[in-house]
């Protein structure tokens, strides 16, 4: 199934990272100061970014070790919900954190390959692993 999957190790033990996953307000600050949740399964959320609002719900919250949301371009040609994966896993030097995004397939799109196109390149631009990291860091100096 095609994904678009991006990873990075963190120096700080998962809590450290779980931090910034835990709460609505630093979701705002390392995602989006666009993001409006209901952080709890089967809680909603709506995100606008670069003018497409997404929005879905929470499909599972595992502390220290998973956030797995639906995923949904509204007003688009979508008519079923992608997934949005962040997975921690403890390593001996931190956390190993992946960002997944799949279930592009079943999205409804005819064009979806395209669409996995345009999530490598975004992913590639917005750098968020690498700004979460940031964060953790200077949470901990």
């Amino acid at each position: 199934m095609p994904a678009v999957v991006r990873a990075i190790e963190i120096q700080a033990p998962p809590s450290a990272v779980w931090r910034w996953l835990a709460t609505a307000e630093a979701l705002r600050r390392w995602m989006s100061p666009n993001l409006e949740i209901d952080l709890r399964v089967g809680g909603s959320y709506r995100i606008l970014n670069e003018g497409t609002t997404i929005s879905g719900t929470v499909l599972e919250l595992v502390p220290e070790g998973a956030l797995v949301l639906s995923w949904l371009e509204e007003g688009g040609d979508w008519v079923h919900p992608a997934r949005l994966l962040i997975e921690l896993a403890p390593t001996a030097a931190g956390t190993r954190v992946t960002l997944s995004h799949d279930g592009f397939a079943g999205i409804g799109k005819a064009s979806w390959p395209g669409t996995v196109q345009a999530y490598e390149r975004g992913a590639d631009r917005h750098q968020l692993l690498e700004h979460l990291r940031e964060l953790v860091q200077a949470d901990g100096a």
